[in-house]
């Protein structure tokens, strides 16, 4: 239901009171505390008890193993111990970084929450100059409202966001909740029970624009080999559009490689897979000499990965994202065997004019 707030609560125009900003910060910092663990541990293959210290450490581990140990009150000596004991289970990486940005989501819901109870006298009494100058409050406003959508939001109130609302769309919002008055019908626990869905959606938003994104910088980072994240140019040039890759190498005036990440369900692979070989055909179809990298997580189909794999040059998953970025920096220095498909497709406009005789 991230429908309802991606679309304005874009990393370039959030505020730290936003829902979304703060899940971004929890998401970079977790990302950040899972790396610098990773690289000293070996991937957590050689792991000592004075490695892990701090809370968050100790969430990261224990979250990615779901196991039931408590990381308040568990000792690192236990975190070592449990991570030992459950050596088998696959490590989880988005479940370890994400369940922290959860709790700090929860947490901003539940204080946000208190004080819409204080300001409005038990959810009863709403008023329009407080809306609108507290327009980071839109996710539970819409909650206590209702509104189930970003689409019947925008047609019962105008075109608000969490970073602005209107004072006619603050006094329309106003006027329905005064209405509805969700004091009187909702208990507080299914109001945080109906938010729920909203913050999975920004998690699982950032997952992709974040947490996936930032371990192929790493590896990037690791191999030497320069890049441009998407947020950081305007376009790469394509036969059809004009359009950013998530990653292009070194820049968007010379591209040499380009590299798109994508978490997908075997539910979506298809529909995703399309989308990926058709920007990939764009991109390469213009620019000749362009290395295409798709790095996957999450569960896809054999038969889109094969796919895949007639376009993009290399389709690795996220943890083989080191020996990509190996071939890449190999290509960059001029091992063109590492090109594997050249793709030449070109539009041209239509002869119109006919010949009489």
């Amino acid at each position: 239901m991230q429908d309802e707030f991606d679309a304005d609560s874009s990393p370039e125009l959030s505020t730290s009171n936003t829902l979304y900003q703060i899940a971004r910060e929890g998401m970079t910092l977790y990302v950040q505390i899972y790396l610098e663990l990773s690289k000293q541990t070996s991937g957590f293959a050689n792991i000592q008890a004075e490695q892990i210290q701090i809370f968050e450490q100790k969430l990261i581990i224990l979250s990615g193993l779901d196991s039931s140990l408590d990381p308040t009150e568990a000792s690192p000596q236990e975190v070592v111990q449990e991570l030992f004991r459950m050596q088998a289970v696959p490590f989880d990486v988005e479940s370890a970084i994400t369940k922290g940005v959860y709790i700090q989501l929860r947490n901003r819901v539940e204080n946000l929450l208190n004080e819409l109870y204080i300001i409005t006298k038990g959810l009863e009494e709403f008023d329009a100059d407080y809306i609108q100058c507290n327009s980071y409050m839109l996710p539970i406003l819409q909650r206590l409202a209702n509104i189930t959508s970003k689409a019947a939001l925008k047609k019962q109130i105008g075109n608000v966001s969490d970073n602005a609302i209107s004072q006619p769309a603050a006094k329309k919002l106003a006027e329905i909740l005064n209405k509805r008055k969700p004091g009187q019908t909702m208990t507080r626990q299914q109001i945080l029970q109906s938010i729920e869905p909203t913050l999975e959606g920004i998690v699982r938003d950032l997952v992709g624009r974040v947490l996936l994104e930032r371990i192929v910088a790493k590896a990037l980072d690791d191999a030497n080999v320069p890049y441009k994240l998407e947020s950081e140019y305007s376009y790469l040039e394509g036969v059809i559009y004009n359009f950013r890759a998530d990653f292009v190498i070194p820049d968007e005036k010379f591209p040499k490689a380009l590299i798109e990440v994508r978490k997908s369900s075997s539910r979506h692979a298809s529909l995703y897979a399309k989308d990926k070989m058709f920007s990939a055909i764009n991109w390469k179809g213009k620019n000749k000499e362009l290395l295409a990298v798709l790095v996957v997580d999450g569960e896809w189909t054999s038969e889109t990965l094969k796919a895949m794999t007639r376009v993009f040059d290399y389709v690795v998953p996220l943890n083989r994202s080191s020996d990509v970025a190996t071939a890449i920096y190999e290509y960059l220095q001029g091992d063109i065997s590492k090109l594997k498909w050249q793709i030449n497709f070109s539009i041209t406009p239509a002869n119109l004019k006919i010949d009489k005789d």
